[in-house]
């Protein structure tokens, strides 16, 4: 490692390990402990991707290893609360999205305080919902889609990435401005509900564009409308639900990380600092926005001001719908 690397390198340990306080021995020792991404879902969805893709390139930023876990179950709390309850010392981060907050409504309680258990270190992209089915189906648009699914009230069976996620929000709100209702099936996760999806076990998910963007390019799967209200350039012929008959329809997912609440802020905006430089990088960032994702790589303030925002639209869908977890 060059003299240079080697001061950038020490200088992340001295931040993690506590700023000017860490001895050299600490910052030493410090060095060799890996950075953990804990994902909440299954591998193999748009949030394992996306932690996967930064992970080799934070490595190398940092000088020690990043490890994706992927903690399952729960809707995501498994996971969040493992985060929760870690060292505050940015050595554990949870890839989070929406959930993180809509948690807090659809749960009577947590393992953790949901408004006190974290902060935000990055949104680090955004990512439109789609509305995919599987080409025998019988529709190529959305128009198509909604009629079907009122003539056939409760038939159409719907995958759903987790019950209560963000997906689950958005079609709620969808089928209670149109007046329509399917047979929701939930899963652990985008990966085994788009899997259930290729193999015609159920009819449609709402899914992150990101998870199905080559299944839809090569034609397995058939796109209907995303959710934004903007057309994704990863899949630009695909229209917005607003260009489809639903005028002022919009739901904008993201995901990001988050770190235990008691973490130190300089730790934090180093962090975000560096997660955003890595974004930024032209090799990363065409990769993401191929796959569907629009970089942002926000400030630790510009998360948290999300974490809050959009609560009181999505709590009121939810207990309008009665949607509920353990």
């Amino acid at each position: 490692m060059s003299a240079a690397a080697t001061m950038a390198a020490t200088a992340v340990t001295v931040v993690f390990a506590g700023l000017a306080a860490a001895s050299p021995a600490a910052a030493a020792n410090d060095t060799a402990q890996a950075i953990r991404i804990v994902v909440p879902v299954a591998a193999g969805g748009s949030a394992d991707k996306l932690a996967r893709t930064l992970a080799p390139r934070l490595s190398e930023k940092w000088g020690r290893p990043v490890v994706v876990d992927n903690v399952v179950g729960a809707s995501g709390t498994l996971g969040a609360a493992q985060v929760a309850k870690a060292r505050p010392d940015g050595s554990t981060l949870l890839l989070a999205g929406e959930g993180v907050t809509l948690n807090a409504v659809l749960y009577k309680s947590l393992p953790y305080d949901s408004g006190r258990a974290f902060r935000g270190v990055t949104k680090a992209v955004v990512n439109p919902q789609i509305l995919v089915v599987r080409p025998d189906l019988g529709v190529k648009t959305f128009g198509e889609y909604a009629a079907l699914v009122k003539k056939r009230p409760g038939e159409i069976a719907l995958g759903l990435p987790g019950n209560g996620g963000i997906a689950h929000v958005a079609h709620e709100m969808l089928a209670r401005q149109l007046g329509i209702r399917v047979n929701y099936i939930p899963y652990g996760g985008g990966a085994p509900a788009t899997m259930d999806l290729l193999g015609g076990h159920i009819d449609a998910t709402l899914i992150t564009l990101a998870a199905v963007t080559d299944y839809v390019r090569s034609g397995r799967l058939t796109a209907l409308a995303v959710t934004t209200p903007y057309r994704a350039k990863a899949l630009p012929q695909v229209p917005t639900l607003a260009e489809s008959g639903v005028p002022g329809f919009a739901v904008e997912s993201w995901q990001g990380l988050i770190a235990p609440a008691a973490t130190p802020t300089a730790v934090v905006e180093q962090l975000s600092r560096d997660v955003a430089a890595v974004l930024q990088a032209p090799a990363v960032r065409a990769q993401l926005e191929e796959a569907g994702y629009a970089v942002v790589g926000s400030t630790p303030q510009e998360l948290d001001a999300t974490l809050t925002r959009d609560l009181p639209r999505y709590a009121s869908v939810i207990a309008a719908a009665g949607i509920s977890l353990h």
